[in-house]
């Protein structure tokens, strides 16, 4: 018998967690955006200042500055997932990022570690990729092409010293999302687990992949396959071979499966067989 790592572990004691108590009751119920769970952003570093990821007819396209770059990884998603779920509980487009950086880093479930490889530094850097982005979102077939743009945020105000990360500020470090983005994120959040998102963080597409299947659940009535060509446009487009991408995907499809245990899928050869199951939020438990 295969021996259980403590990352596995770690992982089934988790799970068991989200099966004992709902992401309703254990204060957990967050939300992301349908747009970046529909096409997602780069995984790894991407040179350059324009990515563009396809699913089907929908297109996601990220313009940035070229400094800081584009966001990757998975720091800029739960960044997403915080504001998305802040931007639906407050109803306001102005969000405040916690009295210290060490505070809003626990909201992220990162420990705060300095170094030019540290999470602080990793953290601020992101931060700056992701603000900074505009985002294109196009859906186009053979009847008519829709198309809408906008910037992440209108403004952002960090007042985070690595130095002194547990320490209050004078000023509150506030991202004011731009009209566009508030209400792509408002008006049809995709409900998450934030207990899952923390489980998978250390996997940008271990996150993905949870995303978009508790959001297919949510609509899915028979089963659904989506070939292996399909899931890289919309999940690998920055892996070189398909073969690597496939292994790559059934690896962190098997974290996923441990956490979102009612999850009901089939790995196959032509792709991904996706059957009608429960999302781990169920419509009627939601408040937000």
């Amino acid at each position: 018998m295969a021996k259980i790592t403590p990352a596995v572990e770690q992982l089934i004691s988790e799970a068991l967690a989200i099966e004992a108590e709902s992401a309703q009751d254990a204060g957990a119920l967050g939300f992301m955006a349908r747009a970046m769970v529909q096409a997602t952003l780069p995984h790894r570093k991407v040179a350059g200042s324009h990515f563009q990821r396809r699913n089907g007819n929908f297109t996601l396209t990220l313009l940035a500055p070229p400094e800081p770059g584009l966001p990757y990884g998975s720091v800029p998603r739960l960044l997403l997932a915080w504001l998305t779920t802040e931007a639906v509980r407050t109803k306001q487009r102005e969000l405040e990022l916690g009295d210290s950086l060490s505070s809003f880093m626990r909201e992220l479930s990162m420990v705060p570690t300095g170094g030019r490889w540290g999470s602080i530094t990793r953290l601020k850097d992101q931060a700056g990729r992701l603000f900074g982005s505009t985002v294109s979102l196009t859906y186009s077939d053979a009847d008519k092409r829709a198309e809408k743009g906008f910037r992440l945020a209108d403004e952002s105000v960090l007042w985070w010293d690595p130095k002194t990360p547990d320490q209050a500020s004078l000023w509150k470090s506030t991202v004011t999302l731009s009209e566009k983005f508030f209400a792509e994120v408002t008006e049809r959040p995709v409900p998450v687990d934030m207990r899952t998102l923390r489980a998978l963080k250390k996997s940008s597409l271990a996150l993905d992949i949870y995303t978009t299947l508790t959001h297919r659940a949510s609509y899915l009535t028979k089963p659904s396959t989506v070939t292996w060509a399909g899931l890289a446009g919309q999940f690998g487009s920055d892996y070189a071979e398909l073969r690597d991408f496939k292994k790559a995907f059934i690896a962190e499809l098997r974290k996923v499966s441990t956490v979102y245990a009612g999850v009901n899928v089939e790995v196959t050869d032509v792709g991904l067989v996706i059957k009608p199951t429960l999302t781990q939020v169920p419509p009627k438990k939601i408040k937000p």
